[in-house]
C-alpha cells in the first residue's frame, strides 16, 4: 500500500501548478516500480485538483496529461480510459478514509466517546475545500452516469461500515438491519450539512455550534432508539 506523499520533483511540478496534495492512499500493483508509483501519485493529485477546482468536466484524459506535464500515452499506460482513473482515484479517496477510520474504532474509551470521535472528524472533513468541492460534484454526476454512481455507493457503503460497528458495540442488542439504518441516518445527516456548513458556505462561522447538536443527539440515538 502506498501513501501518497509528494517526491521533491513531483512536490515542485505540483507547485507550478498551484495544487494543495491531499493525503491518499494507493494500492501496490504487482509488477510496479518507483518511476511508475510516482507517475501514478502525480496523476492522481492532479486529477483530484481538478476535480475538485473546476468539476468533472474540466477533468479529460488530455486535460490531466497536460497539467501532469506528461504526454498523453504515458497517462494512458497507466489508466486507459477516463473510468479506470476515477475507479483508482475514488478508491484511493476511500482508503485514506477507512485509515483513519480504523485508528479512531480502535482508541481506548467507551463505544460512545468512540462514535463521538468518528463523527467529529466527518464533520471536521466536511468543512474541508476537498470535501465541500468533491462529494457534490460526485452526487450530481451519479444522477446521470451508472460509473460513478456505482464507484460512490460503494465509497459510501465502505465509509458506513465503521459507524455500524461502533453502533453494534454500543447496542449489541439491535439487529444488523437496525444498526446499519442508525449507520445510515448519521452519514446521511451529517452529509446533508456540506451544502449549507462546508467550505466558504453560508453557515460555515455555525458549524462548531452544528457539530455539537448533531454528535449529542447521535450518541443520544444509539442509545434510546428502540424500534
Amino acid at each position: 500500500m502506498i501513501h501518497l506523499r509528494e517526491p521533491e520533483r513531483m512536490q515542485n511540478h505540483m507547485d507550478e501548478m498551484g495544487v494543495q496534495p491531499a493525503v491518499l492512499i494507493m494500492a501496490d500493483r504487482d509488477g510496479g516500480y518507483s518511476k511508475g508509483h510516482e507517475t501514478r501519485e502525480m496523476i492522481m493529485h492532479t486529477a483530484l485538483h481538478i476535480l475538485i477546482e473546476e468539476g468533472y468536466r474540466a477533468m479529460s484524459m488530455r486535460r490531466v496529461a497536460n497539467d501532469c506535464g506528461i504526454k498523453f500515452g504515458n497517462l494512458t499506460y497507466h489508466y486507459r480510459t477516463r473510468e479506470d482513473l476515477v475507479r483508482e482515484l475514488l478508491e484511493a479517496v476511500i482508503r485514506s478514509y477507512e485509515v483513519e477510520f480504523d485508528q479512531i474504532i480502535h482508541l481506548p474509551g467507551t463505544p460512545a466517546e468512540r462514535l463521538q470521535h468518528i463523527c467529529r472528524f466527518i464533520l471536521e472533513d466536511i468543512r474541508s475545500k476537498k470535501t465541500t468541492h468533491l462529494f457534490p460534484e460526485l452526487w450530481a454526476l451519479a444522477n446521470h452516469d451508472a460509473f460513478v454512481l456505482g464507484r460512490v455507493q460503494e465509497l459510501y457503503d465502505r465509509a458506513r461500515a465503521p459507524l455500524s460497528e461502533i453502533v453494534g458495540e454500543m447496542r449489541p442488542d439491535l439487529s444488523i438491519e437496525d444498526r446499519m439504518a442508525i449507520a445510515l441516518f448519521i452519514s446521511a445527516s451529517m452529509e446533508g450539512l456540506t451544502p449549507f456548513s462546508g467550505y466558504e458556505k453560508p453557515f460555515e462561522p455555525v458549524m462548531p455550534k452544528l457539530e455539537a447538536i448533531a454528535i449529542h443527539s447521535f450518541v443520544s440515538l444509539v442509545e434510546t432508539y428502540n424500534h
